[in-house]
């Protein structure tokens, strides 16, 4: 899975070295702004987003092509409350993406987003709309920034990554009930994470496996209280030494602390 991660990340640089300066900074924003005025544009002509949405037939039949584009524009509320939030939240997001990714990556993976989306509807007859790509930011923001807190309704704090597997476990339930074409369809409109994270999950998930057999391992010899779990191969810093830091196990096979992993 390394190489093809890293295969992945130089397909990448290689694109940002050539088309970079086509990049859009601050392309969320636009959009979020772009959803607050479709809104507005609803409430006085209500047919008017019926026209924009993404639908396969009038897509394929009459050739309304402008709607592959157009559907990202449409808000996911129509609530004059929810709306604020819902672009707020969109503005949240991109400057927390484009502050970790980039003007080029954070567009890049728009695009595909917009791609997979297009499939799912074009192919399995599933119009997410502009739905799964916003869950897709979502996931994403969630694995730069999981700490963040958000308040549901004004009230409940709660952090992202909570939130994040709790819209990943609806998903889940969903495919699970499902017929293939919904499957397929869902796995096609969240293909740009899939794309980016699906190697980074996967190597945690591993990550994770290794310390549990280690630990097993460290809990069946018996080792005496005061020997620590855990030394940095470079600082030879320890968890007792320094409660303060995390150690994980590198790809070597040896310990690292959170300063020396990379």
């Amino acid at each position: 899975m390394a190489p093809c991660r890293k295969s992945l990340m130089n397909v990448i640089d290689t694109l940002e070295r050539r088309f970079g300066r086509w990049a859009i900074p601050g392309l969320i924003r636009y959009i979020a702004i772009l959803n607050g005025l479709v809104f507005v544009l609803g409430i006085f002509y209500p047919h008017a987003v019926e026209v924009i949405d993404l639908n396969r037939e009038a897509i394929l039949v009459r050739h309304e092509y402008w709607r592959l584009f157009t559907y990202i524009f449409i808000p996911r509320t129509n609530s004059p409350f929810f709306i604020f939030f819902a672009i707020w939240f969109l503005f949240m997001i991109g400057d927390g993406l484009e502050r970790a990714w980039g003007a080029f990556r954070l567009n890049l993976y728009y695009l595909v987003g917009m791609l997979g989306t297009t499939v799912a509807a074009l192919l399995f007859g599933q119009e997410y709309s502009n739905a799964m790509l916003n869950i897709s930011l979502y996931f994403a923001f969630a694995w730069f920034f999981p700490d963040v807190q958000i308040y549901v309704m004004l009230i409940l704090p709660i952090r992202i990554r909570w939130m994040a597997w709790f819209l990943a476990g609806l998903l889940f339930l969903s495919m699970a009930t499902a017929p293939n074409s919904f499957r397929m369809a869902t796995i096609a409109s969240l293909a740009n994470y899939l794309l980016f994270f699906g190697p980074k999950v996967i190597g945690r998930m591993r990550q994770r496996r290794t310390v549990v057999i280690r630990r097993s391992k460290f809990e069946a010899a018996a080792l005496p209280v005061e020997e620590a779990l855990y030394r940095c191969t470079v600082c030879k810093r320890t968890e007792k030494s320094n409660p303060e830091l995390t150690f994980r196990v590198g790809r070597d096979g040896n310990d690292y602390c959170e300063e020396h992993l990379r």
